[in-house]
């Protein structure tokens, strides 16, 4: 296991101690300044900084140390407030889970936990001879599917990339335990996390004949069946399940009951911007979910909401979290007294149930669980306590999201700990995406150490990325390549955000052009069952797919998302998972639906980090089969457009690649880690005369000019200027 990054306590030390010694904050610019040890910054030198302690301390480039500070800040270790004199300049300054974060470092060992062990699937010879004896039964599955349909090992984990078919190896194993291992379905129960994925498991295997006695569940449906089955001997009184509509009444309730009003409360709970991206209803709706989620959250935690464990380190006492916590006691205090649970009580009250009467736990003999990245530690503890002898675990931790939501992605990472004897099968064979849209898909997350999957799907012309003027252009571009290009195939439109979404909405309908909305709220606009075009929140659109793929505002604003659209839930849960990496795994979700056609586009604004150089170097290998951008989609060619056509000088851009080669070969290091394509290219175009020029180039960053640039110019200045 490589040995943890612990750099970033090198920036929480730099903000204390010049807080402790100088009496004063800094910004983001003079902080990097600072820990890259610049002497030449004027607050550096006016103020003495360079004698301070952790000066100088980080031998990193300014975007790495940059992403490093949004890092701490999404993650809540520091936080951003206006200067006192100046509301327009922000200043950092250490959280009290920074501090504590010093002296007791967390963060890495979230990191570290990405150190997945994961070995190639091993085909025995007894799995051939196995394989061969089932040949007709297992069709054309490839052989890791097979092993993970015939395991006959206990505990069996199928590590399943994204397009691999880890739907069809599960159903499969249903229908081969039963079919062909003779276990009575009526011990077979199979767990999915919605009520889409259950109905689809149904349906395929109703077509199976004998398999009509297998359990097929989400584990909400199957906690509701044993309470009801036993919810006088549990509660001692019937109980009900509080539907969506009561719990908007209920939250309405309290909030006359607080002499406030929905709309006064959705004021007080929202900033500005969070209110302008969601219409009025949908921030009703977000508030009622958010004070129920709240609720649930202690309730899991086996807390009451009282005053003292609301108001934790995490949680600031303010308007907005008072009317929460009063709302909440609200909400408790009802479905008390009116016998009414909520989909946590659900699970939470099943696993006491068994707890408590372990004579009234089903008895299974094989469990199947689907998406087993997404469990949390109330649905664990109850497959803890119905204990098959035979568990057999689907998912994938590239794909691991909702950790917001309380899932722990520990739980598959940490599986073969928990069951030494476990067998891992990993499926590696994508057969939903083109090559290079997989190759990006891997390259997006190649810090988490888990395996390449393999395109099966061959293909050119997959993948560009647009830098666009605004907003508007980037509508623009969209609803012309759709138009132009794409007249009949299935198509995502995916963004981070609701906002996106709605203006993209309203802009196609000015156009006439019929689609759906899928977002992560209740009252969404539906999809038309004939609309071919999606616009969707990539938290929505999870486990689905399409031919082409729009993922628009691949900006430093939007990836990762830094506006919270769950206010206090975000200060609860800040602590349980590294928000900077799930938002990294939400990014290859996005990617990762795309089947033949992916375009990334952004304005504008800084790209995300999320696109790394790698990335760039992948999009620019593909980009001499690139079609030129659709008609009258932008007022001007996007600069990333120009990138990918042919330099203006073949002159310059082969003298810049001859010099590339003689310094890879000297540093032994790739390519792209001296001058990538994309900035051979634009330094051919535009023939920079000076140093100082040499910064507008892309991928030159300080490093690199201060490393490269004399010799740089020095070719350029020897060949002339392009034609």
């Amino acid at each position: 296991m490589e040995a943890p990054d612990l750099d970033y306590l090198n920036v929480l030390n730099a903000i204390r101690e010049v807080s402790r010694y100088k009496g004063f904050n800094m910004g983001k610019k003079l902080l990097i300044d600072f820990l890259k040890g610049d002497r030449a910054n004027k607050s550096v030198k006016r103020n003495y900084l360079h004698k301070i302690k952790y000066f100088g301390s980080l031998a990193r480039r300014e975007n790495e140390i940059e992403q490093m500070v949004d890092r701490l800040l999404l993650n809540g270790l520091i936080l951003q407030r206006p200067m006192e004199r100046n509301s327009f300049s922000k200043v950092l300054e250490l959280t009290q889970k920074g501090q504590l974060e010093i002296s007791d470092p967390t963060l890495y060992k979230k990191k570290l936990s990405f150190n997945f062990k994961e070995t190639e699937t091993q085909i025995t010879s007894q799995d051939k001879e196995k394989f061969k004896k089932f040949k007709k039964f297992l069709g054309n599955f490839n052989p890791e599917q097979k092993k993970a349909v015939t395991s006959e090992n206990s505990h069996i984990l199928a590590v399943a990339g994204a397009g691999s078919g880890k739907t069809s190896v599960l159903t499969k194993r249903i229908e081969f335990l039963v079919t062909k291992c003779k276990v009575d379905p009526k011990k077979i129960l199979a767990i999915t996390f919605t009520r889409k994925a259950r109905t689809e498991m149904k349906s395929r295997l109703s077509k199976v004949e004998g398999l009509e006695g297998v359990s097929i569940e989400t584990f909400n449906s199957f906690s509701e069946k044993h309470l009801r089955k036993h919810s006088e001997h549990f509660y001692g009184r019937e109980m009900r399940v509080i539907s969506f509509g009561e719990k908007i009444a209920v939250v309405k309730n309290a909030l006359g009951n607080l002499a406030r009003t929905t709309d006064d409360a959705v004021q007080t709970y929202f900033s500005p911007a969070q209110r302008r991206s969601k219409t009025s209803e949908q921030l009703a709706f977000v508030f009622v979910n958010d004070c129920f989620f709240i609720r649930d959250h202690f309730k899991a935690l086996g807390k009451k909401i009282t005053r003292a464990s609301f108001f934790s380190t995490n949680v600031v006492n303010s308007e907005s979290t008072q009317l929460v916590f009063n709302v909440c006691r609200e909400i408790e205090d009802y479905l008390s007294e009116h016998g009414v649970r909520d989909f946590t009580d659900q699970i939470v009250d099943a696993v006491a149930l068994f707890k408590n009467n372990k004579e009234l736990i089903p008895n299974f003999e094989h469990v199947l669980v689907d998406e087993y990245q997404d469990v949390n530690s109330a649905q664990i503890e109850l497959l803890d306590l119905l204990k098959p002898p035979n568990l057999f675990c689907v998912g994938d931790p590239r794909q691991s999201i909702f950790g917001w939501r309380g899932s722990d992605i520990s739980h598959i990472l940490e599986f073969e700990e928990k069951y030494p004897a476990a067998e891992v099968v990993t499926l590696t064979k994508n057969y939903r995406s083109a090559k290079s849209i997989v190759d990006l898909m891997n390259s997006s997350i190649r810090n988490m150490g888990i395996a390449d999957i393999e395109s099966q799907i061959e293909g050119t012309n997959n993948l560009g990325i647009y830098e666009l003027g605004n907003e508007k252009k980037e509508f623009e571009f969209i609803i012309n390549t759709i138009v132009e290009r794409h007249p009949s195939e299935s198509i995502f439109v995916l963004a981070r955000t609701n906002k996106q979404l709605n203006e993209l909405s309203e802009e196609l309908e000015l156009h006439g052009i019929s689609h759906g909305v899928r977002s992560d709220e209740r009252r969404a606009k539906p999809v038309k069952h004939d609309s071919r075009i999606t616009l969707a929140t990539i938290h929505a659109i999870k486990g689905l797919e399409a031919d082409v793929v729009f993922v628009m505002g691949c900006s430093s604003q939007n990836f990762p998302c830094k506006a919270s659209e769950h206010p206090i839930i975000d200060m609860i849960k800040s602590d349980e998972y590294d928000k900077d990496e799930e938002e990294r795994r939400l990014f290859y979700v996005a990617l990762s639906r795309a089947k033949t056609q992916l375009y990334l586009t952004h304005t504008s604004v800084k790209p995300t980090h999320f696109i790394t150089e790698p990335m760039l170097e992948i999009i620019e290998a593909n980009r001499t089969q690139h079609q030129p951008a659709p008609k009258n989609s932008v007022s001007k060619a996007p600069r990333r457009i120009r990138a990918f056509s042919k330099p203006s000088s073949g002159d310059l851009t082969m003298a810049l690649k001859q010099w590339r080669i003689v310094m890879c070969r000297e540093r032994s290091v790739p390519a792209y880690r001296i001058l990538n394509n994309r900035s051979i290219e634009e330094l051919a175009h535009k023939a920079p005369a000076s140093i100082e020029e040499l910064e507008n180039i892309h991928g030159l960053g300080p490093a690199k000019i201060s490393e490269y640039g004399q010799e740089i110019i020095n070719i350029l200045n020897s060949r002339g200027a392009p034609a």
